[in-house]
């Protein structure tokens, strides 16, 4: 998932080391926080996810909403773009790591490799027998 196209590249380079790995992957592209009822569309996608993971410059704030909205490994991606005082994806960065929702797990600036990496790893994991 990313926020912006912006983005787009660091999601792709993650989605594509997942799919490498093995794991079947969805793309959500252009869902930032700014417009809400686009992240809204695949909430029952995402709650149907075995790992998320989620790219977002500026402020950083768009693995923290879907982390508030499921139950599952979110893995935030800061990326280096951006304008006004991202610095080079600092800002999104800092945002990411301050983060109060649990499950989230952040991998360095633009690093759509390591993210793919876990959420492939995360999907070879068993499923739970008893999701409640």
């Amino acid at each position: 998932m990313s926020a912006g196209t912006a983005d787009l590249p660091v999601s792709e380079e993650a989605a594509l080391t997942a799919e490498f790995l093995g794991a079947r992957v969805e793309r959500m592209y252009d869902v930032g926080v700014a417009g809400l009822h686009r992240v809204m569309r695949f909430v029952s996608l995402l709650r149907n996810s075995r790992a998320l993971v989620v790219v977002a410059g500026m402020e950083g704030a768009l693995p923290s909403v879907v982390a508030g909205l499921v139950d599952r490994p979110v893995i935030a991606v800061p990326t280096s773009v951006g304008y006004g005082a991202s610095l080079q994806g600092l800002a999104a960065l800092l945002g990411m790591l301050n983060s109060c929702v649990a499950g989230v797990t952040v991998v360095n600036i633009d690093n759509g490799f390591g993210a793919g990496v876990a959420a492939a790893m995360i999907n070879r994991l068993p499923e739970r027998q008893n999701r409640q």
